[in-house]
């Protein structure tokens, strides 16, 4: 968009369809999530994206319907996986639009500021919100973190030295179960020791649970592809898909970089990964064990 033509008013329109939408989207959020503070700062923004609604109004003159599928799906999405990512996603989507803002000819220069303050405001409305989940980032880390590099290196040890996907599957298995218990009990103790305002049983259920679905995604390929090292490929790229949806959440929420937190994960993991397929390619031929 160039500053020396006229916006048409089919672009006026889209601007004034994308806030009517944001508004239902907030508005929707505001009655479903816990916590007055988030009730009302949700609310805020709402009313935010009404009054951008209505400044385009007065160019076009008319009301524009909202987008159903984006109210439905920036919804889902927030019951899904939390109103903060869900937001998060929604306002990284709207990135472009804000680039349009900036590119408003010199006859909507005053709109321009209007909007650039109202989304600056919004920005720091958003850091105000406080989720529950996002408060338990550290455990979940935890959980995951753990359980990819412990459990891919027992995976690629035992793939080497049983040779038999029945029982890497169990024995991974018993392992995972045990070690999501002995890493749940250790977040409870170490959360109930430093005063940092977090629940130690929510530590430590988040901790379990992230281990816990981390050693099912790893496990399941050797229950239902008979071939070894196929399984092992499998239960890489489950931890690969893990590691990225995980790391895209928090970049999301958080607005961190992702590529640097991704990249470290993956080479932490498979290095483990590496080196344990090593050892128990060398414990199988010390031992001469051949199952």
């Amino acid at each position: 968009m160039k500053r020396n033509r006229e916006l048409n008013k089919r672009e006026i329109e889209a601007f004034q369809k994308n806030e009517i939408t944001e508004y239902h989207i907030y508005r929707n959020l505001a009655t479903r999530v816990h916590g007055v503070k988030n009730r009302r700062v949700l609310a805020q923004i709402a009313d935010d994206e009404m009054r951008h609604y209505n400044i385009w109004k007065t160019h076009t003159r008319r009301d524009v319907a909202p987008s159903r599928f984006r109210i439905w799906f920036y919804s889902l999405v927030s019951m899904l996986f939390g109103f903060t990512f869900g937001i998060r996603l929604m306002e990284k989507g709207e990135k472009g639009a804000l680039d349009a803002y900036g590119a408003l000819p010199p006859s909507l220069h005053e709109v321009n500021g209007i909007l650039r303050d109202e989304e600056e405001h919004e920005e720091a409305l958003l850091k105000l919100l406080d989720e529950e989940r996002l408060q338990y980032t550290g455990s979940i880390v935890l959980g995951l973190n753990d359980a990819l590099v412990e459990l891919m290196g027992v995976l690629a040890g035992l793939t080497l030295a049983l040779q038999d996907t029945a029982l890497v599957a169990l024995t991974a298995s018993i392992t995972g179960f045990a070690a999501a218990l002995s890493m749940a009990a250790s977040e409870y103790l170490s959360t109930k020791s430093e005063p940092n305002g977090n629940n130690p049983f929510r530590a430590a259920i988040y901790t379990g649970i992230a281990y816990l679905m981390t050693v099912v995604v790893l496990v399941a390929p050797y229950m239902f592809v008979p071939d070894l090292y196929v399984s092992l490929g499998l239960s890489f790229f489950g931890a690969v898909c893990i590691i990225g949806f995980f790391n895209y959440y928090i970049s999301v929420a958080r607005d961190v970089p992702f590529r640097t937190r991704f990249l470290e994960m993956v080479g932490l993991s498979f290095s483990v990964a590496a080196l344990s397929f090593l050892a128990g390619y060398a414990i199988r031929y010390a031992f001469g064990i051949d199952v």
